[in-house]
């Protein structure tokens, strides 16, 4: 099982822990193979939030990003408003919670050739931030589709703009999700 595999879709729904802080292994009676991907979700899930969180930092006061948008807590924008508050255990259960139900669902409709862990969690990352929408339609997911990997990790680096310029933080991330992409290519 590799490291973000809990991420990816079961043949058959699995049933998804659900909790305020974080996801427990033991919410519900599971057998075999369910209960294993729960266990082994739950450590995992703290892995790829550790990530993106490194990525995007936590804010727990709604702020403008730099094109405007409030933004709270991972880099979430989805009802977020200004003047709202949160705990650093709502913003992580927050970023389990969209990373499960949206954006990896909708990451794996798009890019459907096999990838490793690291690619995996670099193009969730990638999905994250520039949306499901505009990840579908990106060169990125085309690219590995089409086979050609290494062009298409070398394709995050077009990412780095927000508002028609370049913005010096998306240029490190994207450097880092690259060669994040790159490891095993």
């Amino acid at each position: 099982m590799g490291l973000f595999s809990f991420l990816r879709r079961p043949a058959a729904p699995a049933p998804v822990a659900r909790a305020a802080v974080a996801p427990r292994a033991a919410v519900a009676p599971a057998k075999g193979k369910v209960r294993t991907r729960l266990v082994a979700g739950t450590a995992l899930a703290a892995a790829c939030c550790g990530v993106l969180t490194q990525l995007e930092g936590i804010e727990t006061v709604a702020y403008r990003d730099v094109v405007g948008i409030p933004t709270a807590c991972v880099g979430e924008t989805k009802g977020i408003r200004m003047g709202m508050t949160f705990t650093k255990p709502q913003c992580e259960a927050m970023l389990l919670k969209r990373l499960v139900e949206d954006f990896a669902p909708a990451m794996e409709a798009c890019a459907r050739q096999p990838m490793g862990d690291d690619q995996y969690a670099a193009n969730l990352s990638l999905a994250y931030n520039i949306g499901s929408s505009a990840y579908c339609k990106s060169s990125v997911a085309r690219l590995w589709n089409q086979g050609d990997r290494r062009a298409s990790c070398n394709a995050f680096l077009m990412w780095n703009k927000a508002g028609g310029r370049v913005i010096p933080g998306l240029t490190r991330r994207r450097e880092i999700e690259r060669a994040m992409c790159l490891k095993g290519v």
